[in-house]
């Protein structure tokens, strides 16, 4: 797999610090540009899950080594940092078209 161009796993944040954390960020590092674009804020919980296809039935996202479950609120919340503080940054300064 190729590293993307930005690398929102090792930007700073506010939050504590922890091994699901860290992994979170790398899953939407890793997540498809075309599939981080086509998120929609307003889509019910039901949605983005779907959307992702990677939560389990109870609820939690599916995601490799981690100390806790990841939940709807948390993914949400640290997707739209991905998108709006470092995504659409580094975009902007990557991106060829005028």
């Amino acid at each position: 797999m190729a590293q993307p161009v930005w690398n929102f796993e090792q930007e700073p944040w506010e939050e504590p610090h922890d091994e699901t954390s860290i992994n979170l960020r790398a899953y939407f590092d890793r997540m498809p540009e075309e599939k981080m674009r086509a998120y929609l804020p307003d889509w019910d919980d039901e949605r983005v899950a779907e959307w992702d296809g990677n939560f389990r039935s109870d609820g939690a996202l599916m995601i490799a080594c981690c100390e806790r479950s990841v939940d709807i609120k948390e993914y949400r919340r640290v997707l739209v940092q991905s998108i709006a503080s470092y995504r659409n940054r580094v975009q902007k300064t990557t991106d060829p078209r005028p």
